[in-house]
């Protein structure tokens, strides 16, 4: 039960790789996105991870509406 629930978050998690690909930015930049909090990410362990919904959410944010 509670398992299903963190195994679909855990599914929704990306790599810092995937997410400079999804927003056609350098891994240097995604990095830069991170760090001053504009794009909130999660370490694991060594790793950074992204969820999707938070790359979705800064797309949203940053969009021109002009």
């Amino acid at each position: 039960m509670d398992n299903e629930v963190g195994r679909s978050g855990l599914e929704s998690l990306l790599t810092v790789s995937e997410v400079s690909s999804m927003l056609r930015v350098s891994k240097s930049k995604a990095y830069s996105l991170m760090k001053s909090g504009e794009l909130p990410a999660v370490r694991i362990g060594r790793s950074v991870r992204v969820r999707e919904q938070d790359v979705d959410r800064f797309v949203l944010d940053h969009m021109d509406t002009d």
